[in-house]
């Protein structure tokens, strides 16, 4: 028997003492025992013997398909309770299910969406069958902990069974991809916060630094000067561009096949049911959800997971290309650096008082794992083949993998990356002085022939700008600093009136 997914759980006593009571559950396959009190049931218990894998389960799905079941459990009563206003329910010749174990279904599923129980969700993150452990497990534990809700034993499903009450007008095939656009939606919305924090944080520093001197490089080579502000002003005008894409992101996966059933088609599904369970859904998660007009379409094709992603990857490229140059500015490579970015552990086990840029290798590593799992949702969603995509427990797993790991990294960047981040001013500006990009400055006013012989001036002497242009004396003294201003420099381009006399 699967061991339980955390140390606390209370079917961990049962299992090391066999003499507890069992119970012996039975599907078309063959029978199993269970120890007697276990919320999870035959169809979850075969899920873990047939898929050893140990990665966990996202427990946002869980909570999200706690809440899709239980739109369903109270759709499906007012749905029953409409009918017997109009019908005789012991003539109506579809099977009713009592407003009493609706009610206590999902008086279940409201636990579950509050993450209790999830000691008894033994499907791994990687499965196989489109889904159908992880809805069969989830009906399992919903089905089990209402028969408990009331007084009723785990396994005792002629009052409450997991296929014929749980999983009531749904499928797997529609609640699945359902849930998992819930939950896409919900940490959407927290990398959408994540990234304001982190813009303001940037904004802070780009204010700050304005009128900061450094010496702006392309290629790794001196380039112009320049300030730090422009510097923070470029990541946080990518930032909003993340900002901007992933607020939109909502709208490319609100849309959702619940009340389809198996293709889409809504078979086995009451008219009233497709109707007003998504209402219910969006009620209940106060997310805008909505129906799909093709339901089919909506059931096997997951392009808009694929297109969600690729905006969350574009965040991912911005935040590896942000602190791999804080990370450059801040090396001991750097010579003379200005830039120093706060030190969080020891670096070395060997090298005494050694520290390493562990923030940004940590949101290096987060991002590179976005670029797999971009990868990997691409290549399995094209893997749909007809009516379904099989593959929708890793491409979801990987979804958000990639959504909660964006989440950490930008947490951590403000929190131990820019808080503490600091600027040498004095040390900035006389490195820009002293280099000879800072005669690209000088091209208006002297031409390219004579800042080129002022740059190797300065090379060749180790001398200052200030320096080399008393020695050559190609621009007037006070002219040189007006021009050199932190302000001036970076402006916008140069005005006539600049270049007078």
């Amino acid at each position: 028997m699967p061991k339980p997914r955390h140390e606390n759980c209370p079917c961990r006593e049962q299992e090391m003492n066999k003499s507890l009571p069992m119970r012996t559950e039975k599907d078309f396959i063959g029978e199993k025992e269970l120890d007697d009190d276990v919320l999870y049931g035959i169809h979850s218990l075969r899920a873990g013997e047939n898929f050893p894998d140990k990665t966990p389960f996202h427990i946002e799905w869980y909570k999200a398909m706690a809440l899709t079941k239980r739109a369903c459990y109270l759709t499906a009563a007012g749905f029953f309770s409409e009918a017997a206003k109009q019908y005789n329910p012991e003539r109506m010749k579809v099977r009713v299910v009592s407003v009493e174990r609706l009610d206590a279904l999902a008086a279940a599923a409201d636990e579950c969406a509050a993450g209790k129980h999830f000691d008894y969700f033994m499907v791994p993150a990687i499965s196989g069958g489109a889904g159908t452990s992880i809805n069969m497990n989830m009906n399992e534990i919903i089905a089990n902990r209402a028969l408990q809700l009331i007084g009723r034993r785990p396994g005792d499903y002629e009052i409450i069974d997991p296929i014929e009450d749980a999983n009531i007008f749904q499928s797997t095939n529609d609640v699945v991809p359902t849930a998992l656009r819930v939950a896409a939606m919900q940490l959407l919305l927290d990398l959408e916060d994540g990234i304001n924090e982190l813009r303001k944080a940037m904004e802070e520093l780009e204010k700050r630094h304005r009128n900061t001197l450094r010496v702006a490089y392309t290629q790794m080579q001196e380039a112009v000067p320049s300030t730090y502000g422009r510097l923070f002003s470029s990541y946080s005008d990518a930032l909003s561009r993340d900002w901007w894409r992933i607020s939109k992101c909502l709208e490319r996966i609100k849309v959702v096949n619940l009340g389809g059933s198996a293709i889409g088609t809504s078979i086995t599904v009451p008219r009233y049911f497709v109707a007003e369970v998504v209402p219910r859904l969006q009620q209940l998660t106060g997310m805008p959800v909505t129906r799909g007009e093709n339901l089919s379409d909506a059931t096997s094709n997951l392009d808009p997971f694929v297109e969600v992603h690729g905006i969350i990857k574009a965040h991912a490229v911005n935040m590896e290309k942000m602190v791999s140059d804080l990370r450059l500015l801040a090396s001991d490579i750097h010579g003379n650096r200005s830039l120093t970015i706060p030190k969080k552990q020891t670096g070395s086990s060997i090298m005494p008082g050694k520290t390493n840029p562990v923030i940004p290798e940590f949101v290096i590593s987060c991002s590179h794992r976005v670029y797999s799992n971009d990868q990997l949702i691409a290549g399995l969603s094209a893997q749909g083949c007809l009516e379904l995509n099989a593959y929708l427990p890793m491409i979801g797993h990987a979804l958000l993998e990639s959504l909660k790991l964006l989440i950490a990294a930008g947490q951590s960047v403000v929190l131990h990356l820019l808080h503490g981040l600091e600027i040498e001013s004095g040390t900035s500006e006389a490195n820009v002085m002293a280099s000879p990009a800072i005669t690209t400055a000088l091209l208006p006013f002297i031409g390219y022939k004579k800042a080129a012989e002022m740059a190797a001036c300065m090379k060749d002497s180790e001398l200052d700008i200030f320096e080399a242009n008393e020695r050559l004396g190609f621009i007037d003294p006070e002219k040189l600093k007006e021009i050199l201003k932190a302000e001036n420099l970076v402006q916008g381009g140069y005005r006539l009136k600049d270049i007078e006399d």
